[in-house]
């Protein structure tokens, strides 16, 4: 199923201009009235221009203000089902525990609405193909880069990963255009991770994007773009709830990894086990 239109526009509100949040806000606020009017009448009666209505819908990932209505038309007459439940502060801590856990599965259930199967095919097969494989991340983000290598060393691929971003940008600096980099970033714009890439880039290396921002810096520079996306909460940024996303995606990779690379993935799964059993004896 793919995300609805309203889905779109609150996953990307926080990066919006001050217009095109007002412009977001009518729309989630009239989606009825939005696909039996024009643009002109749009921009009319917020006091803007028609073209700061098309760079709004062209900034949510659609063509046009048509293709916009169609998806949004689409959306009212099936409506999407809730996204979460907001957490309260006289919740008690079974009831806290439950909407977390269904906002996890609703993170999830989104997610899987965003990722193609040609996006998810090709970063595959780069992965298979690359000498190296380099994951990057900041913050947050470099857990699940480290993450990320933990599971990577089990396919028998050559992998690094750094948590200190000064490291993060020698390596890049290193790379081949044999290697391939996986940039970890929920925004897709933080500033280390962006110089991470361009480094890469210059070193002629291919990269594959994990973020919740398909028109942020690092999901329009990279070779693919793979998308999570989360809703934020009072107590729970959106950030923070898109990590499971993000792992889910790794895991995808990683499987996918090791089953086209069968062979030589069980030989180095055999390998590591010989040499973690050897420890405990």
């Amino acid at each position: 199923m793919p995300q609805s239109t309203m889905r779109t526009i609150q996953s990307n509100y926080s990066r919006l201009s001050e217009k095109e949040k007002l412009i977001a806000d009518y729309v989630l606020e009239n989606p009825k009235k939005i696909i039996h009017a024009t643009i002109s009448e749009i921009a009319s009666e917020l006091q803007i221009a028609d073209a700061t209505v098309f760079r709004f819908c062209k900034r949510i990932g659609f063509g046009g203000f048509q293709e916009m209505k169609i998806s949004l038309a689409a959306d009212i007459t099936k409506p999407a089902p809730p996204i979460y439940d907001e957490i309260n502060e006289d919740d008690d801590a079974h009831t806290v525990t439950t909407k977390i856990f269904k906002s996890n599965i609703q993170t999830l259930e989104n997610t899987i609405s965003l990722v193609k199967a040609r996006d998810m095919e090709a970063a595959v097969d780069l992965l298979c193909e690359a000498e190296n494989i380099y994951f990057f991340g900041t913050g947050g983000s470099a857990v699940i880069a480290m993450d990320a290598y933990h599971k990577f060393m089990r396919t028998g691929a050559k992998c690094f990963a750094f948590i200190d971003s000064h490291f993060q940008l020698m390596a890049a600096s290193q790379m081949t255009k044999r290697d391939v980099a996986i940039l970890i970033s929920h925004s897709g714009s933080n500033r280390d991770t962006l110089n991470i890439l361009k480094t890469a880039e210059e070193s002629g290396a291919q990269s594959i994007a994990i973020t919740a921002f398909p028109k942020s810096p690092i999901g329009q520079r990279s070779t693919i773009t793979l998308l999570t996306t989360s809703e934020e909460t009072e107590y729970r940024s959106e950030a923070l709830s898109s990590r499971i996303a993000q792992l889910s995606l790794i895991d995808a990779l990683f499987v996918n990894v090791m089953i086209k690379h069968k062979d030589s993935s069980q030989d180095a799964l055999d390998h590591l086990r010989k040499a973690i059993a050897k420890t405990r004896t």
